[in-house]
């Protein structure tokens, strides 16, 4: 459509790069002087930008051989000591290109690497460090060498002086001679002291598994149970009383204490039957006169007898007390016991753990079937109710399904 002339190279080409410095000189004189700040700016912009093409170019320049390289502000300048150094060190594999020939070491910028500091580097090969390097120890591991270099020479100082000792005559209780260096200790052998630590606590654990297996059948069988048990084995009571006394120690309170005070405020002359009393500390701790009952004698106060057939006469005592006695499970039978002794209008006292109770309401209407009126109770601990009965007529002696507690079982810590 439109007709595109060619371009010509002859005068007309030639002329236009003559012409162009006219054109520039014209136009510079066209344009308004330039401050020196402002001329010093675009130096250092010029500068700038040399600077960072040559840090990006392969390295100096074919006309600059021979000269040191311009230092860069932040770039370390290799020196000709530097390059001695290179030489002298072991040669490194250096890597390859595309072209699978090896790189240009002189035109690789210079790499300074700072080598974190080594702990704890032997050289396998001795002193003269020919062999490898021997592999880095973690702190734990360096800590446990010493520990065991430690223990090598405290046992080479007993040694030592057991040698010492045995030196002016006496016997080292050995027939073969003694070792002239002394062997260093097996790894799994256990200082005495950790190794009486260690028996200790086992020993403790096995005496808490042996009162809770004791516990558990003393709530879960009869009272006659409970008196087999222990007269086939004496030693089982003791182990049970000091696992008692261990759990009575995290208790927020002890139920005795509450039931002592409440003697206290009774009148001196009331006698007292104390079934299950185990160290008899209500014996020991009031005016009345008290009648000991218990399984085992910890005490010479102790009366041993079954709970269900105590050596009392009908009517007899003025008050009765089952502190965290009720264990057997011919409760009832126990209960009408406790009618037997005491005399009409006698006091009950029970505590018992809370958590024995499985309905409140039900216990009570048992005890009222069982010849007891439900007096004072303080059921406002959440570890211990404390109930008060009075004795109203004789047991029925009929079945009462409804009198009934929980056992109590201890849990394994």
């Amino acid at each position: 459509m439109f007709e595109v002339e060619e371009w010509d190279e002859g005068a007309d080409g030639l002329a236009l790069p003559r012409a162009v410095p006219e054109l520039r000189a014209d136009a510079k004189g066209s344009e308004p002087p330039v401050s020196a700040a402002m001329q010093r700016k675009r130096r250092q912009r010029l500068v700038a930008t040399l600077r960072r093409l040559q840090a990006a170019g392969p390295g100096p320049g074919p006309g600059r051989d021979g000269e040191e390289a311009r230092k860069r502000p932040g770039k370390r300048v290799r020196t000709e000591r530097d390059r001695t150094a290179a030489e002298a060190a072991p040669e490194e594999p250096q890597p390859r290109d595309g072209g699978g020939n090896a790189g240009n070491e002189a035109e690789l910028p210079p790499r300074v690497t700072a080598e974190p500091p080594r702990r704890n580097v032997q050289p396998a090969g001795g002193a003269g460090g020919s062999g490898a390097a021997a592999p880095r120890l973690s702190r734990k591991q360096w800590r446990n060498k010493q520990k065991n270099k430690r223990r090598q020479e405290k046992l080479k100082a007993e040694k030592l002086k057991a040698e010492q000792n045995g030196a002016g005559g006496g016997c080292t209780g050995r027939d073969e001679p003694e070792p002239t260096e002394p062997e260093p200790p097996e790894p799994d052998a256990v200082p005495t002291g950790r190794s009486a630590a260690l028996r200790a606590r086992m020993e403790e654990r096995l005496l808490a598994a042996r009162f809770r297996y004791i516990n558990e059948r003393l709530y879960t069988g009869t009272s006659r149970d409970a008196v087999e048990l222990f007269r086939s084995d004496p030693e089982a009571f003791h182990i049970y009383h000091r696992g008692f006394a261990l759990q009575v120690q995290r208790w927020p309170q002890n139920p005795v204490d509450s039931i002592i005070q409440r003697l206290r405020q009774r009148s001196a002359s009331l006698v007292v039957a104390d079934f299950g009393c185990g160290d008899c500390k209500i014996a020991n701790s009031v005016r009345n006169k008290v009648h000991c009952f218990d399984l085992v004698p910890l005490s010479p106060l102790v009366t041993v007898c079954d709970m269900a057939k105590v050596p009392l006469a009908d009517e007899s005592v003025d008050i009765a007390v089952f502190c965290l006695a009720l264990m057997g499970t011919n409760l009832q039978e126990i209960l009408e016991e406790a009618n037997r002794v005491l005399k009409l209008g006698g006091t009950l006292m029970v505590a018992e753990v809370s958590s024995r109770f499985e309905e409140l309401r039900a216990f009570m209407n048992g005890m009222a079937q069982l010849g007891f009126k439900s007096g004072r109770k303080d059921v406002s601990s959440s570890f211990f109710f404390l109930l008060e009965f009075t004795k109203v007529r004789p047991p029925s002696h009929r079945p009462c399904p409804a009198l009934r507690l929980l056992p109590c079982r201890y849990k394994r810590r």
